[in-house]
């Protein structure tokens, strides 16, 4: 039971610390007055893009080293899967470390949600609802259904092989989550 804990645990930290900085602090715009002429402009005070990719990958890299020792440190089903494909991680585990982690994500997208609602501007509606993304509209840079699909695969394929790879019994011990996290931060810096 401690290994699902685990799991739900740290997916969840992964939703609220990743999704969560998309959400509630990727885009700030302030005013600000011109020392030169005292004109009014607007100040970008978010994360952005980087903020969020390090929010990702920091989410995982911490949790990784807290509980990496009780579960093994997937936090996503993707990662399950993939280790099980590998044959690193059992059948028999597989169904219940999902359901840990589809959990632990979903109370983390209702916090965000009950978070997000606190703010007077919050709408669900529109093209971006809860800093989802995507293709088409829903892409920042509006890349195609096709685009976007095929940096999925490869993105997760190569998530995958930093996991497996960083992992094996031959690689230096304790080193894991630094090349987790860092890939994962890679992989949204390189997101469509």
């Amino acid at each position: 039971m401690k290994k699902y804990l685990a799991e739900f645990i740290g997916t969840f930290w992964l939703v609220l610390g990743g999704c969560g900085s998309a959400v509630l602090a990727a885009v700030f715009v302030g005013k600000a007055k011109s020392v030169v002429d005292g004109a009014d402009f607007n100040i970008h005070l978010g994360i952005s893009f980087v903020g969020v990719s390090l929010a990702f990958g920091l989410t995982v890299l911490t949790l990784a080293y807290a509980l990496g020792h009780i579960s093994g440190g997937h936090f996503n089903p993707a990662v399950s899967f993939g280790l099980w494909a590998g044959k690193r991680f059992p059948g028999s585990e597989l169904l219940p470390y999902i359901i840990a982690q589809v959990l632990g994500a979903i109370l983390a997208a209702v916090i965000i949600y009950i978070i997000a609602s606190g703010q007077p501007s919050f709408a669900l509606g529109g093209s971006n609802p809860l800093a989802t993304n995507g293709y088409g509209e829903h892409s920042p840079g509006g890349y195609s259904l096709f685009a976007a699909l095929v940096t999925e695969v490869v993105l997760t394929f190569m998530f995958l092989i930093i996991i497996l790879g960083s992992t094996d019994r031959r690689s230096p011990a304790g080193f894991a989550p630094i090349a987790i996290g860092l890939g994962l931060t890679l992989i949204h810096l390189i997101r469509v």
